[in-house]
């Protein structure tokens, strides 16, 4: 995959993550940051499941986005 698609697809689950969890984005930066944090940790606890959900960019992006909102959610009992 690309590093410009990477980017997209960590940007995309950041923004999507901040709007679930959140109710807002935290800009591009952080967006990008924590969607590829998440896509990561997606990866990992994906692969610890034996789920698969395919290479092209829908399945990456689930994978990150699931990511991405554990990550958050993770941060957040940190914060309290």
């Amino acid at each position: 995959m690309s590093w410009i698609v990477f980017i997209i697809i960590g940007a995309l689950s950041g923004w999507l993550a901040g709007k679930i969890l959140k109710g807002r984005g935290f800009g591009f930066i952080t967006n990008t940051v924590v969607g590829i944090i998440g896509a990561l940790l997606g990866g990992w606890l994906f692969s610890l499941l034996g789920v698969t959900t395919g290479n092209g960019f829908i399945g990456s992006l689930i994978v990150s986005l699931v990511g991405a909102i554990v990550f958050l959610w993770l941060v957040s009992l940190f914060k309290k």
